[in-house]
C-alpha cells in the first residue's frame, strides 16, 4: 500500500503541474476511452498498475472542476499510506505524529519557515525534516514529505491538516484536539474517549496538549 500511496502522490504532482492536464481529464464532452488513453500515454512505466487503474477510473467520473479530481487522487493517496500504517499496527502513532509535526509548525515559526522556503529545494528541506523528526514511522515521514512538497494554492498547514482528516477516515473516527491544565491518566482519557463517542456517533481519538493557561482544566475541539 505504501508503494501505491507514492505512485499516487507522483500522479498528483503530474495534475498539480498541469492545469490542461486537469482540465482534459475532467473535461465531461471528452470520453472515457480519450481519457483512458491520456492517462495511460502519461503515466505507464512512471506508476505501477493499481495506481494507473485508479487514476483512470476517477478520470471518468464527472466532476465538478478539475482540481476536485485532484483532491480525490489526494484523498486515496493518503489512505493508501494509513492502510499500511494499519497493517503494521501502527496507524494510531501516525496520527499522534501528524499532530505533533502540526504542534511543531505552530510552536517554532523559524522551522516553518525553513520547510517552506520557496528559495530552497524540496531536497533539502526533506532533509531537514528527516533530521528532526527522524524517529517517526515510515509512514508519517512520507506523509509530511509530501506537505512540504505542497499543492498550490495551499498552505502547509492546510495541506496537513488534509491528510490528518484522511488518515483518521481510514478508520472513519473523530479526531478530538484536547487541551487541558494537567496531564489526563488513562482512566480519564478513556471517559473522555467514551463521552465524546457517545455525543459524536463515532470512534473519537484524542490529541493531547497540556497547557496550564486553560482556564476551566480541559478545552476539547
Amino acid at each position: 500500500m505504501a508503494h501505491l500511496s507514492a505512485d499516487l502522490f507522483k500522479a498528483l504532482g503530474a495534475l498539480e503541474s498541469s492545469a490542461g492536464l486537469r482540465r482534459a481529464l475532467t473535461d465531461p464532452a471528452r470520453d472515457a476511452s480519450a481519457k483512458n488513453a491520456l492517462v495511460t500515454d502519461l503515466f505507464n512505466g512512471s506508476i505501477k498498475a493499481p495506481a494507473l487503474a485508479i487514476v483512470s477510473s476517477a478520470a471518468t467520473l464527472r466532476w465538478s472542476a478539475p482540481a476536485d479530481l485532484a483532491d480525490a487522487i489526494e484523498q486515496v493517496a493518503v489512505e493508501a499510506q494509513a492502510a499500511a500504517a494499519n497493517s503494521e499496527n501502527k496507524l494510531d502513532q501516525v496520527q499522534e505524529e501528524l499532530f505533533a509535526f502540526s504542534k511543531a509548525l505552530i510552536q517554532n515559526p523559524e522551522l516553518r519557515s525553513a520547510l517552506t522556503n520557496t528559495g530552497d529545494t524540496a531536497e533539502r528541506k526533506l532533509e531537514l525534516a528527516k533530521n528532526i523528526f527522524g524517529k517517526f514511522d515510515a509512514s508519517t515521514l512520507a506523509l509530511i514529505s509530501e506537505c512540504i512538497a505542497g499543492r498550490s494554492g495551499r498552505s502547509i498547514e492546510k495541506v496537513l491538516n488534509s491528510h490528518i482528516h484522511a488518515v483518521t477516515a481510514r478508520r472513519n473516527r473523530v479526531n478530538a484536539f484536547v487541551k487541558t491544565s494537567i496531564a489526563l491518566s488513562s482512566a480519564q482519557q478513556d471517559k473522555l474517549v467514551a463521552a465524546l463517542t457517545k455525543q459524536i456517533g463515532q470512534s473519537v481519538h484524542l490529541n493531547i496538549e497540556i497547557d496550564p493557561q486553560v482556564i476551566g482544566g480541559v478545552s476539547v475541539r
